[in-house]
């Protein structure tokens, strides 16, 4: 089974094609350009390995919670693509990817995954991995980073912008982290590794049925609350 992977949840864009077994990944600092990059790289990840969209089983893609824009263009591609060439599609937690970003990179199974959401707040969740697939301690939230919940026992790792962001987080968490690594962000690679086994379950959906996790359901502040720091 072989999948593209797209992802504009964070600064970073980010489209990886693979099986499970090799990923070729190709990711920029986008900055606000999400909308100008992905296609082009897409097209020449695709070009590189002499594919194209119906050679694929599938496509998967960082549905957040995270940058309000960057998912949305994040998904309304994936969605152009696949709807185009009949392809299911599985939209993965960026926080999770978080997890997995951290789990191939540092081998770590127990993980708090925090992005910076702004608004003085943070997207965080924390996973367990039993060495099969990740499980959620903490369920996903948008929080301020002092009222975190915490995770039982120790041993974790911190993980994401949010703990560079806020040193009130890291305060919070300290009684159970033993390692932080905070310029973490979600790789496509590590959402086309949690979306394989989904595709190959038959939990892929159409197109049309498709959207972003955001959490937080205001994204735009009044003049009064941005001079206040957070939502109201």
């Amino acid at each position: 089974m072989r999948i593209l992977a797209i992802d504009a949840s964070t600064e970073t864009c980010a489209v990886a094609l693979g099986d499970g077994a090799a990923w070729d990944e190709r990711s920029l600092i986008a900055g606000h350009r999400h909308s100008e990059l992905l296609l082009p790289m897409i097209r020449r990840l695709l070009d590189d390995h002499g594919a194209t969209l119906s050679d694929l089983d599938g496509v998967a893609f960082g549905a957040g919670p995270g940058a309000f824009t960057g998912l949305r263009i994040a998904c309304g591609i994936a969605q152009g693509l696949a709807f185009g060439a009949g392809l299911p599609m599985v939209g993965v937690s960026t926080l999770e990817a978080l997890a997995e970003t951290a789990r191939q990179q540092h081998a770590t199974s127990r993980v708090i995954a925090a992005l910076d959401a702004r608004a003085q707040e943070v997207y965080v969740a924390a996973y367990r991995h039993d060495s099969v697939r990740w499980h959620e301690a903490v369920a996903p939230a948008v929080i301020a980073p002092a009222a975190v919940t915490l995770p039982d026992g120790g041993g974790w790792t911190g993980v994401g912008s949010g703990f560079t962001a806020y040193p009130a987080l890291r305060e919070r968490c300290i009684a159970v982290l033993a390692s932080y690594e905070p310029i973490l962000a979600p790789t496509a690679t590590a959402i086309g590794t949690l979306a394989l086994p989904r595709l190959a379950a038959g939990e892929g959906v159409a197109a049309r049925d498709a959207a972003p996790i955001y959490l937080r359901h205001k994204v735009a502040l009044t003049s009064a609350e941005r001079a206040f720091g957070r939502p109201q």
